[in-house]
């Protein structure tokens, strides 16, 4: 079974916003159909498929920090052989963003408002 933590990760990774400790009125699982299936499917995993999900939780925070770490190379346009990719802050968050996708598709679920072609959807 996931900790709360590791829920709160795939919530973030999957793009839906904070939750915190109680529900307000018109935000959270009650009233999103995708946020509900979410948080249903993340309670009721298999055991090989939370393995599946901790294995993206081992390399997501990974692939989002090399995104900071881009800055260190973009003072320097080339230095002996070695040059400057200067699409690589681009290719890095197309990657992070496909790994997060993936995991989304994983999941059965579609990404949240946070990610990029998330679309809420509301029940009424």
């Amino acid at each position: 079974m996931l900790t709360e933590d590791q829920k709160e990760l795939v919530r973030y990774y999957c793009g839906f916003g904070m939750y915190g400790t109680q529900a307000l009125p018109a935000s959270g699982y009650r009233y999103s159909v995708t946020y509900g299936t979410l948080e249903y499917k993340l309670i009721t995993l298999q055991s090989g498929e939370e393995a599946k999900v901790l294995a993206f939780l081992v390399e997501l925070p990974i692939l989002e920090a090399d995104l900071f770490t881009v800055r260190t190379n973009m003072d320097t346009t080339q230095a002996a052989v070695w040059t400057w990719n200067k699409r690589e802050l681009k290719d890095r968050r197309s990657l992070y963003t496909m790994r997060r996708l993936d995991l989304c598709t994983f999941l059965g679920i579609p990404p949240g408002e946070g990610l990029a072609g998330g679309r809420p959807s509301f029940v009424i």
